[in-house]
């Protein structure tokens, strides 16, 4: 059905697709190697592909939350 959909859109408009997995990948998710090739061929033929490759944004929110709070409020006053 997904293949139907972008093939029928294919050179007609813009499509737009995120993804964590690299195209060599996609054949575990979709079961037919040769339909999956023809797929990754019409995606990416006159694409234009941003590969963002960073410091995950999930996981750094997620670390800052793990980690202890620190209260600086507070001035230590040496008696």
């Amino acid at each position: 059905m997904l293949f139907h959909q972008l093939s029928v859109r294919n050179e007609r408009g813009s499509v737009a697709i995120t993804t964590n997995l690299e195209f060599s990948r996609w054949g575990e998710f979709f079961p037919n190697t040769m339909l999956t090739a023809a797929l990754v061929d019409r995606l990416t033929h006159h694409a234009h592909i941003l590969n963002m490759n960073g410091t995950s944004f999930r996981l750094k929110q997620r670390a800052q939350k793990k980690s202890p709070a620190v209260d600086d409020t507070e001035e230590k006053v040496d008696t």
